[in-house]
Protein backbone atom coordinates (compact mmCIF):
# COMPACT_ATOMS: atom_id res chain seq x y z
CA UNK A 1 0.00 0.00 0.00
CA UNK A 2 2.86 2.29 -0.17
CA UNK A 3 2.16 3.80 -3.61
CA UNK A 4 -1.44 4.35 -2.65
CA UNK A 5 -0.23 6.10 0.70
CA UNK A 6 2.43 8.23 -1.56
CA UNK A 7 -0.50 9.21 -3.95
CA UNK A 8 -2.45 10.25 -0.94
CA UNK A 9 -0.06 11.66 0.77
CA UNK A 10 1.23 13.82 -2.20
CA UNK A 11 -2.52 15.24 -3.24
CA UNK A 12 -3.44 15.85 0.63
CA UNK A 13 -0.15 18.29 0.99
CA UNK A 14 -0.93 19.66 -2.60
CA UNK A 15 -3.64 20.67 -1.41
CA UNK A 16 -3.14 22.28 2.27
CA UNK A 17 -0.86 24.58 -0.01
CA UNK A 18 -4.32 26.05 -0.69
CA UNK A 19 -6.35 25.36 2.39
CA UNK A 20 -4.91 25.98 5.66
CA UNK A 21 -5.26 24.25 9.18
CA UNK A 22 -8.10 21.01 7.79
CA UNK A 23 -5.82 18.29 6.89
CA UNK A 24 -8.13 15.83 8.31
CA UNK A 25 -11.55 17.24 6.53
CA UNK A 26 -8.32 17.38 3.28
CA UNK A 27 -8.03 13.37 4.44
CA UNK A 28 -11.50 12.97 4.59
CA UNK A 29 -12.46 14.06 0.76
CA UNK A 30 -9.32 12.12 -0.28
CA UNK A 31 -10.68 8.77 1.04
CA UNK A 32 -14.00 9.83 -0.37
CA UNK A 33 -11.91 9.89 -3.78
CA UNK A 34 -10.47 6.48 -3.35
CA UNK A 35 -13.41 5.14 -2.25
CA UNK A 36 -15.38 6.29 -5.40
CA UNK A 37 -17.85 7.97 -3.37
CA UNK A 38 -19.55 11.51 -3.31
CA UNK A 39 -19.06 14.13 -0.48
CA UNK A 40 -21.50 16.56 1.14
CA UNK A 41 -19.74 19.92 2.85
CA UNK A 42 -21.90 21.16 5.15
CA UNK A 43 -20.72 24.71 6.59
CA UNK A 44 -20.82 28.52 6.65
CA UNK A 45 -19.86 30.53 3.45
CA UNK A 46 -16.45 31.52 2.89
CA UNK A 47 -14.44 28.32 4.98
CA UNK A 48 -13.07 27.01 1.76
CA UNK A 49 -15.78 24.64 0.44
CA UNK A 50 -15.57 25.43 -2.88
CA UNK A 51 -12.13 26.05 -2.90
CA UNK A 52 -11.67 22.50 -1.75
CA UNK A 53 -13.38 20.81 -4.32
CA UNK A 54 -11.16 23.36 -7.32
CA UNK A 55 -8.10 22.29 -5.43
CA UNK A 56 -8.62 18.45 -5.22
CA UNK A 57 -9.62 18.76 -9.45
CA UNK A 58 -6.59 20.42 -9.79
CA UNK A 59 -4.00 18.18 -8.08
CA UNK A 60 -5.03 15.12 -10.38
CA UNK A 61 -5.73 17.35 -13.44
CA UNK A 62 -9.22 16.00 -14.03
CA UNK A 63 -12.33 17.95 -15.38
CA UNK A 64 -13.85 19.83 -13.33
CA UNK A 65 -17.42 20.99 -13.67
CA UNK A 66 -19.64 23.73 -11.55
CA UNK A 67 -22.81 24.00 -10.88
CA UNK A 68 -24.70 26.62 -9.00
CA UNK A 69 -28.02 25.39 -7.63
CA UNK A 70 -30.84 27.73 -7.72
CA UNK A 71 -34.56 27.42 -7.43
CA UNK A 72 -35.39 28.32 -10.99
CA UNK A 73 -32.81 25.49 -12.67
CA UNK A 74 -34.23 22.79 -14.59
CA UNK A 75 -33.02 19.24 -14.70
CA UNK A 76 -31.71 19.76 -18.25
CA UNK A 77 -29.67 22.61 -17.26
CA UNK A 78 -28.00 19.64 -14.98
CA UNK A 79 -27.63 16.26 -17.87
CA UNK A 80 -27.65 18.82 -21.07
CA UNK A 81 -30.37 18.68 -23.66
CA UNK A 82 -31.01 17.03 -26.76
CA UNK A 83 -31.06 19.55 -29.89
CA UNK A 84 -32.34 18.92 -33.21
CA UNK A 85 -29.27 19.96 -35.82
CA UNK A 86 -30.77 21.68 -39.11
CA UNK A 87 -27.47 19.94 -41.24
CA UNK A 88 -27.63 17.02 -40.39
CA UNK A 89 -31.58 16.08 -39.34
CA UNK A 90 -30.85 14.76 -36.15
CA UNK A 91 -30.72 15.05 -32.75
CA UNK A 92 -27.70 16.03 -31.35
CA UNK A 93 -26.49 16.15 -27.22
CA UNK A 94 -25.10 18.91 -25.96
CA UNK A 95 -23.70 17.54 -22.53
CA UNK A 96 -24.62 19.67 -19.34
CA UNK A 97 -21.79 20.53 -16.43
CA UNK A 98 -22.24 16.85 -14.94
CA UNK A 99 -20.35 15.48 -17.57
CA UNK A 100 -17.37 16.13 -15.80
CA UNK A 101 -14.60 13.90 -13.86
CA UNK A 102 -15.01 15.98 -10.38
CA UNK A 103 -18.49 18.31 -9.82
CA UNK A 104 -18.83 20.73 -7.69
CA UNK A 105 -22.62 21.57 -7.01
CA UNK A 106 -22.96 24.65 -5.00
CA UNK A 107 -25.90 25.31 -2.67
CA UNK A 108 -27.62 21.69 -3.71
CA UNK A 109 -30.65 22.60 -1.34
CA UNK A 110 -31.63 25.74 -3.23
CA UNK A 111 -32.43 23.59 -6.15
CA UNK A 112 -36.23 22.29 -6.33
CA UNK A 113 -36.42 18.62 -5.60
CA UNK A 114 -37.14 17.92 -9.22
CA UNK A 115 -33.76 19.51 -10.29
CA UNK A 116 -32.11 17.38 -7.42
CA UNK A 117 -33.83 14.75 -8.39
CA UNK A 118 -31.26 14.80 -11.54
CA UNK A 119 -28.06 13.86 -9.64
CA UNK A 120 -29.63 10.71 -8.30
CA UNK A 121 -29.01 8.49 -11.25
CA UNK A 122 -25.33 9.80 -11.83
CA UNK A 123 -24.22 9.90 -8.64
CA UNK A 124 -25.10 5.83 -8.32
CA UNK A 125 -25.19 4.34 -11.74
CA UNK A 126 -22.06 6.83 -13.21
CA UNK A 127 -24.85 7.67 -15.92
CA UNK A 128 -27.38 9.96 -17.01
CA UNK A 129 -30.20 8.86 -19.22
CA UNK A 130 -31.16 12.22 -21.73
CA UNK A 131 -34.12 11.46 -24.00
CA UNK A 132 -34.26 7.76 -23.60
CA UNK A 133 -30.96 7.53 -24.80
CA UNK A 134 -28.40 6.63 -21.63
CA UNK A 135 -24.81 8.42 -21.77
CA UNK A 136 -22.07 7.22 -18.86
CA UNK A 137 -19.96 9.18 -16.96
CA UNK A 138 -15.99 10.07 -17.19
CA UNK A 139 -14.20 8.19 -14.48
CA UNK A 140 -13.23 8.65 -11.97
CA UNK A 141 -16.65 10.46 -11.16
CA UNK A 142 -17.48 12.77 -8.15
CA UNK A 143 -20.16 14.95 -7.32
CA UNK A 144 -18.95 17.46 -3.99
CA UNK A 145 -21.90 19.38 -2.55
CA UNK A 146 -22.10 21.94 -0.65
CA UNK A 147 -24.83 23.19 1.70
CA UNK A 148 -25.29 26.07 3.96
CA UNK A 149 -26.49 24.76 7.22
CA UNK A 150 -27.89 27.84 8.76
CA UNK A 151 -29.76 29.71 6.30
CA UNK A 152 -33.19 27.89 5.52
CA UNK A 153 -34.59 30.36 3.46
CA UNK A 154 -35.45 29.82 -0.29
CA UNK A 155 -34.13 26.49 0.39
CA UNK A 156 -35.39 22.80 0.03
CA UNK A 157 -34.84 19.74 1.89
CA UNK A 158 -32.41 17.20 0.49
CA UNK A 159 -34.71 13.69 0.05
CA UNK A 160 -32.94 10.76 2.02
CA UNK A 161 -32.69 8.84 -1.17
CA UNK A 162 -30.42 11.37 -2.09
CA UNK A 163 -28.60 12.21 1.27
CA UNK A 164 -27.39 8.34 1.13
CA UNK A 165 -26.42 8.48 -1.92
CA UNK A 166 -23.44 10.93 -0.49
CA UNK A 167 -20.26 8.54 0.82
CA UNK A 168 -19.95 10.83 4.32
CA UNK A 169 -20.54 15.01 5.20
CA UNK A 170 -17.52 16.82 6.33
CA UNK A 171 -17.41 19.99 7.46
CA UNK A 172 -14.34 22.62 7.29
CA UNK A 173 -15.01 24.81 10.30
CA UNK A 174 -13.10 28.00 11.48
CA UNK A 175 -9.67 28.21 11.28
CA UNK A 176 -7.83 28.61 14.06
CA UNK A 177 -6.07 31.94 15.17
CA UNK A 178 -2.77 31.45 13.78
CA UNK A 179 -4.14 28.88 11.09
CA UNK A 180 -6.04 32.48 9.77
CA UNK A 181 -3.43 34.24 9.96
CA UNK A 182 -1.93 32.18 7.79
CA UNK A 183 -3.93 32.16 5.26
CA UNK A 184 -3.57 36.29 4.92
CA UNK A 185 -0.04 35.91 4.75
CA UNK A 186 -0.39 33.88 1.88
CA UNK A 187 -2.82 36.07 -0.13
CA UNK A 188 -1.16 38.84 0.53
CA UNK A 189 -0.33 39.64 -3.12
CA UNK A 190 -2.38 36.83 -4.67
CA UNK A 191 -4.10 33.32 -4.17
CA UNK A 192 -2.53 30.53 -4.00
CA UNK A 193 -4.85 28.47 -5.91
CA UNK A 194 -3.14 30.33 -8.79
CA UNK A 195 0.14 28.50 -8.09
CA UNK A 196 -1.21 24.94 -7.55
CA UNK A 197 0.07 22.16 -10.01
CA UNK A 198 -1.45 18.72 -11.07
CA UNK A 199 0.84 16.19 -8.60
CA UNK A 200 -1.37 13.36 -10.12
CA UNK A 201 -3.16 11.75 -12.84
CA UNK A 202 -6.01 10.63 -13.36
CA UNK A 203 -4.72 6.95 -14.14
CA UNK A 204 -2.73 7.46 -10.87
CA UNK A 205 -6.50 7.73 -9.07
CA UNK A 206 -7.73 5.02 -10.91
CA UNK A 207 -4.88 2.33 -10.02
CA UNK A 208 -5.12 3.65 -6.82
CA UNK A 209 -8.80 2.98 -6.15
CA UNK A 210 -8.86 -0.44 -7.21
CA UNK A 211 -5.16 -1.06 -5.00
CA UNK A 212 -7.75 -0.21 -2.08
CA UNK A 213 -10.04 -2.92 -3.04
CA UNK A 214 -7.33 -5.57 -1.65
CA UNK A 215 -6.66 -4.13 1.49
CA UNK A 216 -7.98 -7.02 4.17
CA UNK A 217 -10.83 -6.77 6.59
CA UNK A 218 -10.68 -9.37 8.61
CA UNK A 219 -14.04 -11.04 9.39
CA UNK A 220 -14.64 -9.86 13.09
CA UNK A 221 -14.30 -6.25 11.93
CA UNK A 222 -16.85 -7.10 8.99
CA UNK A 223 -19.22 -8.45 11.99
CA UNK A 224 -18.50 -5.11 13.99
CA UNK A 225 -19.56 -2.74 10.92
CA UNK A 226 -22.95 -4.73 10.19
CA UNK A 227 -23.41 -4.35 14.07
CA UNK A 228 -23.26 -0.49 14.12
CA UNK A 229 -25.00 0.09 11.41
CA UNK A 230 -27.71 -2.34 12.26
CA UNK A 231 -27.78 -0.41 15.78
CA UNK A 232 -28.75 2.76 13.90
CA UNK A 233 -31.69 1.01 12.84
CA UNK A 234 -33.08 -0.26 16.54
CA UNK A 235 -31.79 2.93 19.03
CA UNK A 236 -34.12 4.63 20.76
CA UNK A 237 -33.31 7.81 19.05
CA UNK A 238 -33.57 6.84 15.83
CA UNK A 239 -36.84 7.14 13.29
CA UNK A 240 -34.96 5.30 10.46
CA UNK A 241 -31.25 3.92 10.75
CA UNK A 242 -28.51 3.22 7.99
CA UNK A 243 -29.48 1.16 4.57
CA UNK A 244 -27.17 -1.61 3.65
CA UNK A 245 -25.77 1.08 1.42
CA UNK A 246 -24.10 2.21 5.14
CA UNK A 247 -22.38 -0.83 5.70
CA UNK A 248 -20.52 -0.94 2.09
CA UNK A 249 -19.70 2.43 2.54
CA UNK A 250 -18.37 2.09 5.96
CA UNK A 251 -16.31 -0.62 4.66
CA UNK A 252 -15.12 0.62 1.85
CA UNK A 253 -13.82 3.76 3.44
CA UNK A 254 -12.27 1.99 6.11
CA UNK A 255 -10.14 0.56 3.68
CA UNK A 256 -9.43 3.75 2.33
CA UNK A 257 -8.44 4.80 5.33
CA UNK A 258 -6.32 1.93 6.40
CA UNK A 259 -4.40 2.35 2.26
CA UNK A 260 -4.19 6.37 3.26
CA UNK A 261 -1.93 5.32 6.96
CA UNK A 262 -0.37 3.03 4.91
CA UNK A 263 -1.65 -0.60 6.22
CA UNK A 264 -2.52 -3.53 3.97
CA UNK A 265 -5.39 -3.99 6.79
CA UNK A 266 -8.13 -2.44 8.43
CA UNK A 267 -7.97 -1.42 11.68
CA UNK A 268 -11.22 -0.85 14.04
CA UNK A 269 -9.96 2.54 14.81
CA UNK A 270 -10.34 3.02 11.19
CA UNK A 271 -13.93 2.26 10.99
CA UNK A 272 -14.32 4.54 14.62
CA UNK A 273 -13.12 7.16 12.94
CA UNK A 274 -15.10 7.35 9.59
CA UNK A 275 -18.54 6.08 11.82
CA UNK A 276 -19.70 9.76 11.92
CA UNK A 277 -18.61 11.39 8.36
CA UNK A 278 -20.24 8.21 6.75
CA UNK A 279 -23.50 7.53 8.49
CA UNK A 280 -24.64 10.62 10.73
CA UNK A 281 -26.26 11.78 7.29
CA UNK A 282 -28.25 8.61 6.91
CA UNK A 283 -30.16 8.49 10.01
CA UNK A 284 -33.71 10.16 11.07
CA UNK A 285 -33.89 10.87 14.28
CA UNK A 286 -37.54 10.04 16.14
CA UNK A 287 -39.28 13.64 16.91
CA UNK A 288 -38.99 13.09 20.69
CA UNK A 289 -34.84 13.11 19.69
CA UNK A 290 -35.44 16.02 17.69
CA UNK A 291 -37.15 17.75 20.80
CA UNK A 292 -34.39 17.21 22.85
CA UNK A 293 -32.24 18.62 20.79
CA UNK A 294 -30.08 14.97 19.63
CA UNK A 295 -27.99 15.29 17.06
CA UNK A 296 -27.27 12.25 14.83
CA UNK A 297 -23.28 12.59 15.85
CA UNK A 298 -24.48 11.53 19.49
CA UNK A 299 -26.11 8.54 18.23
CA UNK A 300 -23.40 7.23 16.44
CA UNK A 301 -20.75 8.57 19.39
CA UNK A 302 -23.10 6.55 21.76
CA UNK A 303 -23.32 3.40 19.49
CA UNK A 304 -19.67 3.24 18.94
CA UNK A 305 -19.38 3.51 22.69
CA UNK A 306 -21.47 0.50 23.47
CA UNK A 307 -20.53 -2.05 20.83
CA UNK A 308 -17.17 -3.65 22.24
CA UNK A 309 -14.82 -3.73 19.24
CA UNK A 310 -13.34 -6.69 17.91
CA UNK A 311 -10.57 -7.95 19.56
CA UNK A 312 -6.44 -7.85 18.13
CA UNK A 313 -4.28 -5.28 17.28
CA UNK A 314 -5.47 -1.78 17.78
CA UNK A 315 -4.22 1.17 16.69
Amino acid sequence: MASVQDFARRVVENIELVIVGKRSSIEMAVIGLLSQGHLLIEDVPGVGKTMLARSLARSLNCSFGRIQFTPDMLPSDVTGVSIFNQGTREFSFQPGPIMAQIVLIDEINRATPKTQAALLEAMEERQITVDGTTHPLPRPFMVMATQNPVEYEGTFTLPEAQLDRFLMRVNLGYPALNDEIEVLDRQKFHHPFEDLQSVATVEDLLAAQEAIKSIFVAPSLKEYIVRIVQDTRHHADTYLGASPRGSLTLYRAGQARAALYGRDFVLPDDVKAIASPVLAHRLILSPSARLRSVVPEEVVAEILERIPMPEGKRA
